[in-house]
């Protein structure tokens, strides 16, 4: 049941679909949330079928801009709940085992913006009767020790996270490997990395997989890494 999340910020090259590719037959997840797709329902069709998956779910870009996706492997197992231009939303059904909600998030970019992301985890919060896990770029820290490089991260931002987080009743899960998620200007004086992409869930999911791991896989052709979300406990080389 493992989950694997990417801002892929865009699928237009043939080699980040490759990679996407490579990653999915070598990590094996049962589900995959993208974000900035910039790719139209059509696109996102054929990718589903080139990576062996039963079903998806996609919203398409707005003015050539973000986009989200996201795939599942088990068939007949996942119900949708809601979805918008920042979000899918979905329930998780397996016999033997107790149902669970999985939300694939696309923050705001803009920073202006960003309290619009914080009223959507807020208000997805209030329907939250099962063990809930979110996974994605949400665009902000939670720290200033989540940003290295580059001037501090506004501290108002961090604070309007920090807050959201808390009323939702979410909690960050420690990731496994390098610490930042997203870079720019590497080999430059510029150089900045910052830790965008995330799993959260909340106490009754946290109950159930209580060895849940969040792994980097720390090498992309985004800008962005891709997260792995294994729920269950197992097994996994870090190289």
């Amino acid at each position: 049941m493992n989950v694997l999340a990417w801002n892929c910020q865009g699928l237009g090259s043939p080699g980040k679909i490759q990679f996407l590719q490579e990653v999915t037959r070598c990590e094996k997840p049962a589900f995959v949330f993208l974000c900035e797709t910039v790719s139209s329902y059509e696109n996102i069709e054929k990718l589903c079928g080139k990576l062996k998956f039963d079903g998806f779910i996609a919203v398409d870009p707005q003015r050539k801009s973000g986009g989200i996706a996201l795939f599942w492997k088990i068939a007949g197992a996942v119900n949708i709940m809601s979805l918008s231009t920042s979000h899918i939303d979905v329930t998780i059904s397996r016999p033997g085992s107790s149902d669970w909600r999985l939300t694939g998030i696309y923050g705001e970019p803009a920073r202006s913006q960003r309290f619009k992301t914080w009223e959507l985890l807020k208000n997805l919060s209030r329907d939250a009767n099962l063990p809930w896990c979110l996974v994605g770029d949400f665009n902000n820290v939670i720290s200033q020790a989540e940003k290295r490089g580059g001037p501090s991260y506004p501290d108002h931002l961090i604070e309007g996270f920090k807050d959201c987080l808390h009323e939702a009743n979410l909690q960050d899960l420690e990731i496994i490997g390098h610490q930042f998620t997203w870079e720019r200007g590497r080999t430059t004086d510029h150089w900045t990395e910052i830790k965008l992409d995330r799993v959260l869930a909340n106490p009754q999911w946290l109950s159930i997989f209580d060895m849940a791991k969040v792994y980097n896989l720390e090498i992309s052709p985004s800008d962005h890494t891709p997260l792995l979300l294994c729920p269950e406990m197992q097994t996994r080389e870090i190289e």
